[in-house]
């Protein structure tokens, strides 16, 4: 039943960068993955499309659908470890999966998403050849992981 798994899980990428978003959304589309895949420029529209708009402390009505957030943690307006904490802290969106993919690799930073509950942590390569091709392994790997619903 994977074609109805494709259609039902929500990609979020959450990544200020045009390029990258670019990229990151082509590459994911090149390894075979369909699912409908939201954008968002900074944190703040994380947080808004998550809480019910701009100040919104109760998570919108998502109506069990599953989603997973591709989390840049250098964004305008609210950082990517700031948008994980707000998620993980939420009894109702503390299970969807949060891939941090950036190009920081402090150990410190990474064991600090880890602790906030991300479920990877994932280092672009600067090469563009290598960033691409780490894309289309991470678009395999979203075809066939299971990500549970948001049942609110």
């Amino acid at each position: 039943m994977q074609d109805g798994f494709e259609k039902r899980v929500t990609i979020l990428i959450a990544e200020d960068d045009d390029g990258h978003a670019e990229l990151i959304e082509e590459n994911l589309r090149d390894s075979g993955l369909k699912n409908e895949i939201i954008r968002f420029r900074d944190g703040q529209e994380v947080l808004d499309f998550m809480f019910d708009g701009p100040g919104g402390t109760a998570p919108r009505r998502l109506h069990g659908g599953a989603y997973m957030l591709l989390l840049d943690i250098r964004m305008p307006k609210v950082s990517g470890v700031d948008v994980l904490r707000q998620l993980k802290q939420d009894p109702e969106l503390k299970s969807m999966p949060v891939i941090m993919l950036t190009t920081t690799d402090d150990p410190r930073e990474i064991q600090n998403c880890y602790a906030l509950g991300c479920s990877c942590y994932v280092t672009k390569p600067i090469d563009y050849q290598k960033f691409s091709e780490m894309l289309v392994r991470l678009g395999l790997f979203l075809l066939v992981v299971q990500v549970p619903s948001i049942e609110i």
